[in-house]
């Protein structure tokens, strides 16, 4: 059933039953890839997604246990084309090494999904200094770095792809998450120009925007909110299901289905979009 959290289980708001993630696309095989915060949630979903398409995939995370226990799941029948790397993204030096490792296990790299946790939550007087540059390393920095670290390789790919995970939040900003907020739109920012500037390498640059995906991530901050409003969790969630016009919170592998297909070589001229999987709830026009 998935992660249970205060009696309501991850990913039981959604229609159920596995996506075919990977059917239908063109052949991965021989690519590689890195998917960073891989071991869990729309991460995980995306490596799984990945490894089904027939690509190489390397998930990094950072802690050892989490990183080995995805490895063996998603390694089962891969026939050696899962491993993984203890790596915190925050750190410069640890993007190298991450980046480095991947192309001494494979000889190659051709997609790079920056996927990073979301900063803390909280009101903008309540966020000091530490707060702002953590969220800064995780959440933008971090992509700026594997970027750079992946540059040489991408370009030798001659059709590169860089695929960036945020949140709805970049296209309508949630209340308590200004850290997400602010250090999301960067990468928004970067991911345009970046598709701009490598575009003339084969690379394709493009952001995702999960809305409410029902991932552990998604019910900490739900329990937050219930305990708030001294409401139960199961009618937070149903509050947030109504403003979603399909009427469901969605699931990792809705996320994932769509950075495998922007992966993809049918993707090929898409590139410096933002697009969210949000079920219809962002009220933004664009």
């Amino acid at each position: 059933m998935g992660i249970v959290r205060a009696g309501v289980a991850v990913g039981q708001f959604g229609r159920g039953g596995r996506l075919g993630l990977g059917d239908g696309m063109a052949a991965f095989d021989g690519k590689v890839a890195i998917v960073t915060g891989g071991t869990r949630g729309i991460g995980r979903a995306i490596a799984a997604g990945l490894v089904g398409a027939g690509a190489s995939v390397v998930v990094a995370g950072r802690r050892a246990e989490t990183v080995e226990a995805a490895v063996a799941e998603l390694g089962s029948g891969a026939a050696g084309r899962v491993r993984g790397v203890v790596a915190d993204v925050r750190r410069p030096e640890e993007c190298g090494r991450l980046v480095a490792e991947a192309v001494g296990a494979f000889g190659r790299l051709d997609i790079v999904v920056a996927n990073a946790g979301g900063p803390p939550t909280g009101l903008f007087e309540e966020l000091g200094e530490e707060a702002w540059q953590l969220a800064l390393d995780q959440n933008l920095l971090s992509a700026v770095r594997l970027v750079r670290e992946a540059l040489p390789h991408l370009r030798r790919s001659g059709s590169g792809r860089v695929i960036a995970i945020t949140s709805i939040a970049v296209k309508q900003p949630l209340d308590r998450l200004v850290l997400s907020n602010s250090a999301r739109l960067g990468v928004v920012g970067l991911a345009k120009t970046l598709s701009r500037e490598l575009g003339p390498y084969g690379i394709t640059v493009n952001t995702v925007c999960p809305g409410f995906i029902a991932t552990e991530r998604l019910m900490t901050l739900l329990e937050e909110r219930a305990r708030r409003a001294g409401v139960s969790l199961e009618e937070v969630v149903r509050r947030e299901e109504a403003h979603v016009p399909l009427g469901y919170l969605g699931e990792a592998e809705d996320v994932a289905n769509l950075v495998v297909f922007l992966a993809s070589e049918k993707a090929r001229y898409i590139s410096g979009t933002t697009v969210q999987v949000d079920g219809g709830g962002t009220v933004a026009v664009f």
